[in-house]
């Protein structure tokens, strides 16, 4: 409209303003000189008008970041439905539906109903620890590559993998039905898995014992070492966790007495996912364990054997993407955060004066 006060004609105002042409004429039919700026403004939308005002909304979002017990409410987490009773019982609304919680919500991304669980870093040899174990992932040891008689074990137990025999036959998948398992069964005992990963080739080397112990530990390291390539290896180094079967120095010492090739490293304290074998536990869970219809142990051994063997007929590497500089920020944010942490639990002096007075004065 200043362009038009101007003199330009529609096509000059189109050309500077980098608009369509009918917009112009849109808006320079729509003014009016009497009313001025005001007959611009929006006009009246058909529909009906919101219910809840941005008041409203920013209300509900702020009840939806709060946890139910610091508002008296006996839940461990928010669902739609009771966010929406909890919002009427507070006033901030007369009526409203779960669903249009849901929407608010979404607008923000709050999903309060899910959640995630979290562990402290406590180790104080966190970061000397990890960064070994990354540096052998990327084939480094000391500042200088392995070379190409040097090989990564990454090893662990997955423990009490139970025989579950279904009490009725499971039903295998239909048109219209997802396959069906019946939820009675009979226990019959419980084995661990122990597997040794080899991080470079992907290949996995594993078997199955009554319990887990040194011993069981140590005959799946001397089923490992006595094979090649890893018998007339250079260095073995075997990545491990802090578990009681090969936890502290004295389990790296029993391992180089057995064996003078093999290194054993530990990850942190409460750091597994720093073991790359867990990523393939995860995989035996989802693909041979769940669900669990197995008529004896036996029969579970003999199903993680076969899949073991149908993995390594395919099997890659895994794309390991936490590197030695996501390391580095993560203890960057720890820091920050046990900085903040402390300047927020350090007692006034005399001679301190809360944030609040500083902003009043």
């Amino acid at each position: 409209m200043l362009d038009a006060a101007h003199g330009y004609s529609n096509a000059r105002i189109a050309q500077r303003r980098d608009v369509h042409i009918d917009t112009v004429r849109l808006w320079r039919g729509r003014y009016d000189s009497e009313q001025g700026v005001t007959s611009l403004a929006d006009r009246p939308r058909p529909g009906r008008p919101p219910t809840f005002g941005p008041l409203q909304r920013a209300e509900i979002k702020a009840l939806a970041c709060q946890l139910p017990a610091e508002s008296g409410v006996p839940l461990s987490r928010w669902s739609r439905g009771d966010l929406a009773r909890e919002a009427v019982a507070r006033g901030l609304a007369t009526a409203i539906s779960a669903s249009t919680v849901r929407r608010i919500l979404a607008t923000d991304l709050l999903k309060p109903w899910q959640y995630q669980s979290w562990i402290f870093i406590r180790d104080p040899a966190f970061a000397a620890k990890a960064a070994r174990v990354l540096d052998l992932y990327a084939r480094v040891w000391d500042g200088l590559p392995l070379g190409a008689d040097e090989y990564v074990i990454s090893a662990d137990e997955k423990t009490s993998i139970q025989a579950r025999c279904r009490c009725h036959p499971t039903l295998p998948p239909g048109t219209s039905r997802m396959m069906r398992v019946n939820h009675d069964y009979d226990r019959g005992g419980a084995l661990a898995y122990l597997a040794a990963y080899d991080v470079h080739t992907a290949r996995v080397m594993g078997r199955c014992s009554a319990k887990t112990g040194i011993v069981p530990f140590m005959d799946l390291v001397e089923q490992i070492m006595t094979s090649e390539p890893y018998t007339s290896a250079k260095r073995v180094f075997w990545v491990v966790d802090n578990g009681s079967s090969h936890r502290g120095k004295a389990a790296a010492d029993r391992l180089a007495e057995r064996f003078p090739n093999a290194v054993m490293l530990h990850t942190p304290v409460h750091a597994s996912w720093l073991n790359q074998v867990e990523i393939f536990f995860s995989i035996v869970q989802r693909k041979v364990i769940t669900p669990n219809d197995f008529t004896d142990l036996d029969q579970v051994e003999d199903r993680l054997i076969a899949f073991e063997r149908r993995y390594n007929e395919t099997a890659r590497p895994f794309r390991w993407k936490f590197t030695p500089a996501d390391l580095e920020d993560l203890l960057a944010r720890i820091e920050r955060h046990e900085q903040k942490k402390s300047n927020s639990q350090q007692p006034l002096g005399c001679d301190q004066q809360p944030a609040v007075l500083d902003q009043a004065a």
